[in-house]
């Protein structure tokens, strides 16, 4: 293969080499467990604290309200069955919506076959999910609401601020999955009123198998893997030192290029939809127009599979996907887009295209012209069948 256009940030980040520059002295050299009280295991213990205050600091948090994970579906997990478990006394109720990522939905499924009972809220055409309808689920017995920052399919970003107003004004607790969002777009966990939000660190250029979740001092919840001491006795198991160095730098980097990089993005994204739109007919751009993360084009094509459009761009050396990654592989339709709405058969249609800094306009252009062709490649093949 020639020609590679990466068009699937959503799904993952390519590593950027100043975290894999931060991350390599701590497999080499600055190896010590960061339990034990010599010199080698301080290092690695500081360099753990200096990274839980960089993410603290971009949210707005305090360090110590930082927890480090395996990624953003152990962070959903942790946030969504803690809750259940430390405040099974005052309710057996979470409400949630129908577009959320499979780490809250399954998590949810697996807590209702535990006594628990979950809503989940429809959603609009722009797969937004409404304050009034979030205040209107709530029940005496409500314990929990979870609501993600931006989806991962079609990239709308949420009302978050006015759903966590909702929460805080019923003395509800609130948790985002921000996992699509964080490092996108600007969060502060205080304009969000979030009581606890979830992140993975290969979504924002960093490593693999690493991420964390926030929880505001004042809403503790039980440890989630008991043990050692580590993570406050909060999450046992020797630390992985040079993934969170990693996510610690990643953050960093991504926090201090925020406002460049997401206006390129989004010029970017603009040309792309603008020329997708021009040059394919019978197509439909899901979620919302403009209050959409910057990097997210996601389209449903008529008359095809989405499927097979990727093997084609696959060919042509372009990565995309059908949606959410973590989805792949299961021949369904995306529960986002039918949750907004749109029909299964059209659904099927469904192709993502998220993109990074790095693309071009004459990666877009080239990008444009394969979906053009292939496309009218499956239609017309389509035709010709029986």
């Amino acid at each position: 293969m020639e020609r590679l256009i990466y068009m699937d940030n959503a799904a993952t980040t390519p590593t950027a080499p100043e975290v894999i520059e931060a991350m390599l002295p701590f497999y080499e050299q600055r190896y010590g467990n960061p339990s034990a009280g010599y010199d080698l295991g301080q290092t690695s213990k500081q360099a753990i604290e200096k990274a839980r205050e960089i993410i603290a600091a971009s949210l707005g948090a305090m360090p110590q309200e930082i927890y480090f994970t395996a990624g953003g579906s152990e962070s959903d997990n942790w946030a969504l069955k803690g809750v259940a478990e430390s405040q099974g006394y005052r309710g057996n109720h979470i409400i949630t919506s129908r577009i959320e990522h499979h780490a809250i939905l399954r998590t949810c499924e697996y807590l209702e076959q535990n006594g628990y009972e979950v809503t989940y809220l429809d959603v609009d055409e722009w797969g937004t999910v409404s304050p009034e309808k979030v205040a209107n689920a709530i029940r005496p017995d409500t314990i929990l609401i979870s609501v993600m920052t931006a989806n991962n399919e079609m990239g709308t970003i949420q009302p978050i601020p006015q759903i966590g107003n909702v929460a805080r004004h019923h003395g509800v607790l609130f948790h985002t999955d921000a996992v699509q969002a964080y490092g996108q777009m600007p969060i502060h966990v205080d304009a969000m009123k979030a009581d606890m939000l979830s992140a993975s660190a290969h979504k924002f250029r960093g490593p693999k198998g690493v991420g964390f979740l926030y929880v505001r001092e004042s809403s503790r919840i039980p440890p989630f893997v008991h043990g050692g001491g580590q993570e406050r006795k909060n999450r046992a198991g020797t630390e992985n030192v040079p993934g969170i160095v990693g996510m610690g730098k990643a953050a960093e980097l991504a926090i201090s290029t925020m406002t460049e990089r997401s206006r390129y993005e989004r010029r970017m994204r603009d040309y792309l939809i603008r020329e997708i739109m021009r040059n394919i007919p019978d197509c439909q751009l899901n979620g919302s127009r403009f209050n959409r993360l910057p990097n997210n084009a996601d389209f449903c094509f008529a008359g095809i599979e989405g499927g097979n459009l990727l093997i084609m761009l696959d060919e042509d050396g372009i990565c995309a996907s059908a949606g959410s990654a973590c989805s792949t592989g299961e021949h369904k339709p995306s529960h986002v887009l039918r949750a907004m709405g749109i029909s299964e058969e059209l659904c099927r249609g469904a192709i993502r295209l998220t993109l990074n800094e790095m693309v071009t306009v004459e990666d877009i252009d080239y990008v444009v012209d394969r979906l053009r062709e292939n496309i009218a490649v499956l239609r017309s093949e389509r035709a010709d069948l029986p």
